[in-house]
């Protein structure tokens, strides 16, 4: 009796040392890495609706969750080192702030899950196979940029009712340009107006850029996707020539810009977090297919409007969701 004691003490004391040691076995952090091509002063209103996000979902920056965020400030070309950190870290996800940032995570890694925020093509880029089965280890929202462009074309023929010529920028270096061009030019032929398109991957490329843009006499511009650095150049150039001109990027109306159609950026990086929880608690980028944007925003510039002369008709500044006076 006294030995069956002994021995029920003992292996109590034994479970309860196994159980102590691994109650103080330190729980593994996940850490994320954000990429973006932007510097970090642009990026916040998308970074903050990204933890915003996470935020929703239970996780505590420094407790149940780490991000390190990475910027390129603009130079596309530290990209691919910038990937190369991240990958040494070996973070737990990749999230990616564009497809310019894809692209080069892609070439990095096929094992760490990588999470688009907002790809505007993110199957003619070849980051998955589909929408509905990505099939890789890539997977996230997608900004439908492309068929957005109809709308913007049909948006500048109702402020330039004479619209005839419109020149469109834009630069080829980024994913998904391809596809949105060619929407474009089919909207505007549909609209009965020419298009000349101009590629723009430097900063010296805008001044030229314009110069044709004014020898041609386009009445209106539409600018696809770009560089951020480059991108935010382009309404000073637009003032400079009285050009009206269309956005994909709401952050641009900031700058002085005229107006923007296209999906919520932020509505889109907010919603990432869903995808990031996902794959934590085990599940495969393969497995998640790849949303599109539900949230547009238009916004329209009146003090852009005037220093080009032009009057906004009432019933497009009725349709606008934000108005700058």
């Amino acid at each position: 009796m006294v030995k069956e004691i002994a021995a029920v003490i003992v292996a109590t004391a034994i479970l309860t040392i196994a159980n102590l040691a691994e109650a103080q076995q330190p729980t593994k952090v996940p850490l994320i890495g954000y990429l973006s091509a932007s510097s970090a002063a642009e990026a916040l209103p998308r970074t903050e609706a990204f933890r915003k996000g996470l935020h929703e979902l239970g996780y505590v920056e420094g407790k149940n969750l780490v991000i390190d965020f990475r910027y390129a400030d603009g130079k596309f070309d530290g990209l691919p080192a910038l990937v190369a950190e991240l990958v040494r870290l070996k973070v737990d996800v990749i999230v990616t702030a564009g497809p310019s940032v894809t692209r080069p995570a892609k070439d990095a890694t096929a094992t760490i899950p990588i999470v688009m925020t907002n790809d505007s093509d993110p199957v003619g880029a070849g980051f998955v196979a589909s929408l509905a089965r990505p099939g890789g280890n890539i997977t996230g929202l997608s900004s439908l940029a492309q068929e957005l462009s109809g709308k913007r074309v049909e948006l500048l023929k109702e402020i330039v009712p004479k619209l005839s010529r419109l020149a469109i920028l834009g630069s080829s270096a980024i994913p998904g340009n391809t596809h949105a061009l060619r929407e474009t030019e089919l909207a505007a032929r549909a609209f009965g107006v020419h298009t000349q398109y101009l590629d723009i991957r430097d900063l010296k490329h805008i001044e030229t850029a314009f110069r044709a843009i004014s020898k041609w006499r386009a009445d209106a511009v539409l600018v696809l996707n770009g560089p951020p650095h480059i991108l935010r150049l382009i309404p000073g150039f637009a003032a400079k020539g009285r050009v009206p001109a269309i956005y994909h990027n709401l952050a641009i109306i900031d700058d002085g810009g005229l107006m923007s159609y296209g999906a919520s950026i932020s509505d889109l990086d907010r919603r990432a977090a869903v995808y990031v929880d996902k794959i934590l608690k085990g599940a495969k980028p393969a497995d998640l297919p790849v949303q599109q944007a539900t949230k547009f925003e238009f916004v329209i510039n009146l003090k852009a409007a005037k220093q080009i002369g032009l009057t906004i008709p009432v019933d497009v500044l009725a349709r606008a969701d934000r108005v700058i006076k």
